[in-house]
């Protein structure tokens, strides 16, 4: 019981601490709104279903392996194989912006 009640406390220190740090930075940037091009961008880009980026990705690790089994040039199979990542980071964007937003004031103010 006594490691319960240990785990318990330190689950609402973290819990205190990190809704102290996100009061902290909403209070820091209430003053920040995003520009006009930003949401414009966001707004077109959320329409993408997630798939989209995961098969892109997937495609080009795909398409690398096919290039480096079959050409005697592996940079051009190593180049579209560093596709993937970015493919992945964009997927992972699009997916923070349609569940979160960026603009911290839309949801302070």
């Amino acid at each position: 019981m006594e490691s319960s009640a240990g785990y318990q406390k330190s689950k609402d220190l973290v819990t205190k601490t990190l809704k102290e740090g996100v009061d902290e930075l909403q209070e820091t940037n209430k003053d920040h709104k995003e520009g006009e091009v930003t949401k414009a961008v966001e707004n077109e880009t959320s329409k993408i279903p997630s798939i989209v980026y995961l098969s892109l990705a997937v495609t080009s690790m795909a398409l690398s392996l096919g290039l480096a089994m079959r050409s005697k040039n592996k940079d051009t199979a190593t180049f579209v194989g560093l596709w993937a990542p970015s493919f992945l980071i964009l997927g992972l964007y699009n997916k923070i912006v349609k569940t979160q937003g960026s603009d911290m004031s839309r949801k302070i103010g």
